[in-house]
């Protein structure tokens, strides 16, 4: 099983957005230092995010790491142009020397579509469409298409070409079943994002993943589990790092979506074995994973270590912890079971 961290570059504490981006690529170089797989970074374009161009900060990242893949998470498609999508992943396929990966999705803000000058009742249309596109350009140097939201494109050349033969799109789905659907239908890997409830309850969602692409004859098709988490050398330092930050970034988002605030029982009861968080100490977090690799039969699992004002220092002994400690026993455990 691949490991990695995600990240959506919360502006940290007093730090500001300058400082968290320098500290965002010390937890990338990290990261591949410690032998993570993945590093995924989200876009977003609101003021508590540092993160509305991810390819930019990947490709600064890319200079200074060999072999961790750099991934967006996500990318906002609906509101974004795939022909810029598609330059800019394949640059940094170039720099990095083929380790580029864009993770496509809807996104779980809607600030994006005004900036950009979409409309939100196009919401579905836009991701449908724009999807297409970008996976026509990925197949081919010349491209003919024509849509009703972008300008038509005739016999056009689009460059540069990736080091990759076919530049890695993964679909990011929440839970929507037609998203699942969709992604096995057009044979791309799904990444799960599961963020409350007991995650047990997607495991339909990846069956119907699965069964999609089984239909058009792809017997295995990768599944990344992306949860938000945290871990460090014990189970109460790693719970009470990681509850403030969490509970205040969960009860503002609550304020906007109509949920309700976030006390300690709740985020206690979702760091169970079952639960939505992952949270403890390495041994726990192993425990945690190769659990649900039971149920899903994942390739893949992401975890979101900041949520919120996450100290520096904290996060970097949890990637540390994570690369040294938890995929060494999760890899064994999974090894063992054959």
């Amino acid at each position: 099983m691949e490991l990695g961290v995600y990240s959506f570059a919360e502006v940290t504490g007093d730090a500001g957005p300058e400082q968290r981006l320098r500290d965002l690529v010390e937890e990338i170089v990290l990261a591949d230092q410690v032998g993570l797989d993945v590093y995924g970074l989200g876009e977003h374009h609101r003021p508590d995010y540092a993160s509305s161009a991810p390819a930019v900060v990947l490709a600064a990242a890319a200079s200074r790491t060999t072999k961790i893949r750099l991934s967006s998470a996500v990318t906002v498609l609906s509101s974004d142009d795939p022909v810029r999508v598609f330059q800019d992943f394949a640059t940094l396929d170039l720099l990095s020397g083929g380790r580029a990966e864009i993770m496509a999705g809807r996104g779980s803000f809607i600030e994006s579509f005004p900036l950009f000058g979409y409309d939100l009742e196009d919401y579905d249309a836009l991701f449908a469409e724009k999807l297409e596109l970008l996976l026509r350009l990925r197949r081919a140097e010349r491209v003919t298409w024509s849509g009703r939201h972008r300008a038509a494109l005739n016999d056009q050349p689009v460059y540069p070409r990736p080091v990759q033969d076919l530049l890695p799109v993964w679909l990011a789905v929440g839970g929507n079943p037609p998203s699942a659907l969709r992604a096995g239908t057009l044979g791309l890997p799904m990444a799960l994002a599961i963020i409350g409830g007991q995650p047990e309850r997607f495991a339909p969602l990846v069956d119907l993943h699965r069964q999609a692409a089984q239909r058009i004859g792809h017997e295995q098709l990768p599944v990344s589990l992306n949860t938000h988490g945290f871990l460090a050398d014990t189970a109460e330092e790693a719970a009470d790092a990681f509850f403030p930050p969490y509970a205040d970034v969960m009860t503002k988002l609550g304020a906007e979506r109509g949920w309700s605030p976030m006390s300690r029982r709740d985020f206690d009861a979702m760091t169970d074995l079952r639960g939505a968080i992952m949270l403890g100490n390495p041994e726990q977090v192993a425990e945690k994973i190769v659990f649900q690799h039971g149920i899903f039969g994942h390739q893949r699992y992401l975890m979101q270590l900041s949520v919120g004002t996450m100290p520096h220092r904290s996060v970097l002994r949890a990637i540390e912890l994570l690369g040294t400690e938890v995929a060494p026993l999760v890899r064994k455990e999974l090894s063992n079971a054959g």
